[in-house]
């Protein structure tokens, strides 16, 4: 019997499948519940539990200093139950003028030194909020964040701290979870408060922008930053090493004999362990010229390490060799990893550029403002409910006495002036509660302006609840309240690199206009060249090229900017604006394939001009086969030199277009044999970058498609036919379909008309170009094209010779006009259908 309950008792498991389920368990605990911090306060949850028990203590600046020990116990006990070492180091941390930027607790006692000296014991040491971290839990009490419970279910704890100060950058952090890592540096407050601020106020301001307000890290141990590339790269992606340098200098001694000053070490760099190693390099003779070494930091100088050298010995070599061999020179790796809240209330470990942690910080300040002001808003229509309650009451004093004193219970009294007045439940208790003294003339007229008060709160908060711009105003304001209370001098400085020359740096950001033609040729040119042109009245001008070939792409982009180049072979590559060599208006331009690592038979087929790598875009890909392939824009935010896969293709397919778009938008794409879908983008998630794609239309036998285009308002569809052949038709004759459909016929296909050639969107301003196969080119106007239904041959567009058909379709692009504005002033185009001398 015992052996039957025992095996019943046996549950049999997978071992493999246990192993993996309890160690993303455990790896998902470390990363949201202990290692990483949190995008909103910048906090660890040890750090927001040792500051919210120091609070909830009363370990509050404005009090005396309290032992850390009572702190830790208490964290313990509530909120933290990790092990006393765990709760007390990092306390010690937040301590230290050397860690932090802006320090978050007010330490007295020893909490260790930068020679890596250990903190006193916790019963020896004590400790108080910081006053900057009253700002960090400024309005807890107010509902302006989530509460959970403890580890035992017998308090709560706050979930994220309101922050009022963006505590992740000021102060940066690091951590190590399981398979990943964060390592954030500390900024300077006033600098991010005004980046902030920008980002406020333009909301389509780049990185590089933001730049000029936040200029780099600002480490507590000052020192300096050499080059600017690593934190261009940690701005932009997250991720970038920064090459820090101590703050040396020479200075010149009796005897023709030279000394160095270290005055700033790196951030994190042990002081003692540093002056060892140089100790040691130069007792193993791997350091030559140098004399005497000695440490003479103190209070009011924490770093000054004095380096003496021999008579014969060059100080900028033996400095150099300082910087090569040792900790005086140090990279810092930055690896910008938080804890993110998801949509559906969950949160997760992303790495984030600087604007998104700037837009997550903001938006967390929207909630707690929006939060604050409900609750303000509540508690203010409550009291207001009361005293309308005691206006009435003092209006009908006398009858509502009589009430009362005829009453024998408070509840029967309560009842009857509910009955008579109508009074609420709340409103019966303050009268019946309400003293002799509040009868008083002085008393009515208090009650009086106090209601009048509150009448205007509930206004303002009402506002605030219904106008976003208010938000933002209240979040600038409180943050240059601090700014102006906390912030100081940047300490730690940023030079220029002499090895490693920027040449973005080098050159200067403009407006630039961007040609490429039919054939692959691609130039640069000043956009200010156009202005003069278009004052000038010139008309259209000729290119010094073939004189079949014609502009095919044009837009206005700055030289900093990114050029995106997609290929038939699937293949992107990418070029900043200023590679592109500049040329005048009459040169032909350098060929594509001088720039970019092409193979012999690919071809470029799409040119986008990428301002800024940023969330919420996407490159939706079109292939001959009819896949579409929706990817997030910052899949190729890193390409290398000779291009990168965009899109994986089958055998016997190629890309044809790629649009970049927003996510939620109507794509259409067209087949040769004359059918025609449209869907939207959302039906096709989105997939990785070397991924295929899935399918857009179902292609009969011999069909593939010629063309994809974003639907925009205010355009028709074009289809052309090898015959010449051609028509446009409404958009509203396309309805929405699911993706992967047969689509609906857009072209009566005939052996007259011949099969179609392209397709695009058109507006009644276009002009477009017409090729045939023996070369020659038609421009012409797209007004005089027709307007015709679906299932229609077109007209004639183009009369073909015998064994002659046009072989490819292009927008013209008119070179006069490359911003769009009007060109009235210049001579017209030619308006009737031009041949191949005529251009």
């Amino acid at each position: 019997m015992a052996d039957e309950i025992r095996e019943q008792r046996i549950i049999p498991i997978d071992i493999e499948s246990e192993m993996k389920k309890s160690f993303i368990d455990y790896a998902m605990s470390v990363i949201i519940d202990r290692a990483l911090p949190d995008v909103r306060d910048g906090l660890k949850p040890v750090h927001r539990r040792i500051l919210y028990t120091m609070f909830t203590s009363g370990f509050t600046p404005d009090k005396p200093y309290r032992k850390s020990v009572a702190t830790v116990g208490e964290a313990l006990k509530s909120f933290h139950p990790h092990g006393d070492a765990a709760v007390y180091d990092s306390l010690v941390r937040m301590a230290q003028d050397f860690s932090l930027r802006h320090p978050l607790v007010d330490g007295h006692g020893n909490f260790g030194s930068r020679d890596g000296d250990a903190a006193a014991a916790m019963r020896y040491t004590e400790a108080r909020l910081a006053k900057i971290s009253m700002e960090m839990l400024a309005d807890i009490n107010k509902d302006t964040v989530d509460f959970k419970p403890n580890f035992d279910e017998h308090e709560v704890e706050p979930v994220v701290l309101p922050s009022r100060f963006p505590n992740l950058l000021v102060n940066g952090s690091s951590g190590i979870a399981v398979g990943m890592a964060t390592n954030i540096p500390p900024h300077n407050l006033g600098e991010v408060i005004d980046g902030i601020c920008a980002v406020i106020d333009n909301s389509e301001i780049t990185i590089d922008e933001l730049m000029k307000y936040i200029k780099g890290p600002d480490f507590p141990t000052a020192a300096k930053i050499i080059g600017k590339k690593g934190i261009r790269d940690a701005y932009r992606t997250g991720r970038g090493r920064l090459v820090v340098r101590s703050e040396a200098t020479i200075e010149e001694m009796h005897g023709n004999r030279h000394r160095i000053i270290i005055s700033e070490i790196p951030y994190l760099v042990n002081k003692a362990r540093l002056i060892e190693k140089i100790a040691e390099l130069v007792k193993d003779k791997r350091l030559e010229g140098i004399s005497f070494l000695q440490d003479e930091s103190g209070r009011e100088e924490p770093v000054r390490i004095v380096i003496e050298l021999k008579r014969d010995a060059n100080p900028n070599v033996v400095l150099n060799q300082l910087y090569k061999n040792t900790q005086l020179q140090e990279t810092f790796s930055v690896n910008m990893v938080a804890i993110v809240p998801t949509e559906d209330k969950l949160y997760e470990p992303r790495t984030l550029n600087l604007r998104q942690a700037i837009d997550y910080y903001i938006v967390h300040q929207e909630d707690v403002i929006r939060r604050r002001t409900k609750f303000e808003l509540d508690k203010a229509e409550a009291r207001a409910h009361i005293l309308e309650g005691l206006k009435i009451a003092l209006d009908h004093l006398d009858e509502v006495i009589k009430i009362i004193r005829n009453s024998k219970t408070e509840a029967l009294a309560k009842e009857g002036l509910s009955e008579r007045f109508g009074f609420s439940e709340k409103q019966a208790q303050a009268i019946v509660d309400m003293r002799l003294g509040r009868l008083t003339g002085l008393e009515r007229e208090k009650l009086e302006n106090e209601y009048n008060e509150l009448l205007e709160k509930i206004k303002y908060y009402k506002e605030i609840l219904a106008n976003e711009i208010l938000v933002h105003q209240i979040i600038k304001d409180e943050l240059n309240v601090l700014k102006d209370k906390y912030s100081n001098d940047r300490r730690t400085k940023i030079e220029i690199d002499e090895d490693e020359i920027d040449i973005e740096d080098l050159i200067q950001e403009e407006e630039s206009v961007i040609t490429m033609t039919h054939f692959g040729y691609v130039k640069r040119l000043p956009a200010d060249t156009y202005k003069s042109q278009r004052r000038g009245g010139k008309g259209i001008i000729g290119l010094s090229t073939r004189e079949e070939d014609f502009v095919k792409n044009l837009f206005v982009t700055s030289t900093h900017n990114f050029i995106m180049f997609f290929t038939n072979k699937g293949r992107v590559y990418r070029l900043k604006a200023y590679e592109i060599p500049e040329a005048g208006r009459q040169a032909k331009g350098t060929a594509i394939v001088n720039l970019l690592q092409l193979d012999g038979d690919e071809k470029v087929t799409t040119v986008i001009p990428i301002q800024e790598y940023k969330e919420g875009l996407y490159l939706v890909m079109a292939t001959r086969n009819g896949l579409v392939k929706k990817t997030d824009l910052m899949e190729y935010d890193s390409i290398r030199k000779g291009g990168l896969a965009a899109v994986t293709l089958r055998e016997n397919d190629e890309l044809i277009d790629v649009k970049l778009t927003d996510g939620a938008q109507d794509v259409m794409l067209s087949t040769v044999n004359g059918m025609a879908i449209r869907f939207n983008e959302t039906d096709a998630r989105p997939i990785g970058r070397v991924s295929q794609g899935v399918k857009g239309i179902e292609l009969d036998d011999g069909d593939y498609v010629i063309g994809m285009e974003v639907v925009t308002d205010n355009t028709t569809l074009l289809v052309v036919t090898e015959n010449g052949f051609g028509k446009r038709t409404d958009l509203e004759e396309y309805k929405v379909q699911t993706r992967g459909g047969k689509g609906v016929l857009t072209y009566r296909i005939t052996e007259k008309t011949g099969k179609s050639i392209g397709m695009m969107l058109v507006s009644e301003e276009d002009d477009i170009i017409l090729i045939s196969s023996d070369g020659s080119i038609i421009r012409m106007k797209v007004n005089e094209i027709s307007i015709l239904g679906r299932a229609t041959q077109g007209v004639t567009l183009m009369r073909m010779s015998e064994g002659n058909n046009v072989v490819s379709m292009a927008r013209m692009v008119n070179e006069e006009c490359p911003d769009g504005t009007d060109c009235e002033d210049m001579e017209d185009g030619p308006s009737e259908d031009v041949t191949e001398s005529e251009t």
